[in-house]
């Protein structure tokens, strides 16, 4: 019995690789070696990324640039004798928070408006709005629920009813700073308190615009890397 336990364990250290019925099996559990990959650096801008492809810091590798939404994009290199790529770098956008399809006290809408959103006509008009709003009241006008007014102030003395407008088209920072913002379509909404609300109206066409707007962008940067065939950009 002693015998048969050593041989028994020593056996252990003999894998044998048999073929029985044209199918290949080993006499133990074998484990594929991986080749190592490269541990992921995370940068905020987009600059950061054409900075570092530029520098070829970790070589000069042919690499893959994919833009995986409007505040997200990878590189890579192409896969290895595993089928695993090392992901070199990440860069994920950093952006003013904003909550749409969620009502908001007048004063934090304010806020908002002028520090999440582009300038533009609209949001212009919006903010003269919500900050001569007078009462908590808000009336829907017609039957179709669309259209609304408030009670502002209208000019130095003077208080009246002001039609809320709606649709609105707006530019929220929703993807990189060095690209354009997308502009877009928006309920806007107020209830008692006041509080308003905005909610999206482009069915998410913005997203797509975004990351053409990135596209755009680090081709223009990486042109003598993308024509000597050292960067591909898929979106």
């Amino acid at each position: 019995m002693i015998k048969a336990a050593i041989e028994y364990v020593v056996g252990l250290g003999n894998t044998r690789i048999e073929e029985i019925n044209g199918q290949k099996l080993s006499t133990q559990p074998m484990h594929v070696i991986k080749k190592p990959t490269a541990k992921t650096i995370t940068v905020n801008n987009l600059s950061g990324l054409v900075a570092y492809i530029k520098s070829q810091f970790d070589g000069d590798h042919p690499l893959m640039v994919h833009i995986e939404s409007p505040t997200s994009v990878s590189c890579f290199t192409q896969i290895n004798n595993d089928y695993n790529r090392s992901n070199f770098i990440q860069v994920e956008a950093l952006l003013p928070r904003f909550s749409f399809e969620r009502y908001h006290d007048v004063e934090n809408f304010n806020i908002s408006l002028q520090s999440a959103f582009v300038p533009n006509s609209d949001r212009d008009l919006m903010l003269k709005l919500v900050g001569n709003v007078k009462e908590e009241a808000v009336n829907t006008i017609g039957d179709d629920g669309v259209s609304q007014s408030v009670v502002a102030k209208m000019g130095v003395a003077t208080v009246g009813n002001v039609k809320v407008p709606n649709p609105v088209l707006l530019k929220p920072y929703r993807t990189f700073v060095e690209v354009e913002q997308p502009e877009s379509n928006f309920i806007f909404r107020m209830r008692k308190g006041p509080e308003c609300a905005l909610f999206e109206a482009d069915g998410g066409a913005w997203k797509l615009e975004a990351i053409d707007n990135i596209k755009e962008y680090l081709t223009a940067e990486l042109a003598e890397e993308i024509e000597s065939k050292k960067v591909f950009i898929i979106a």
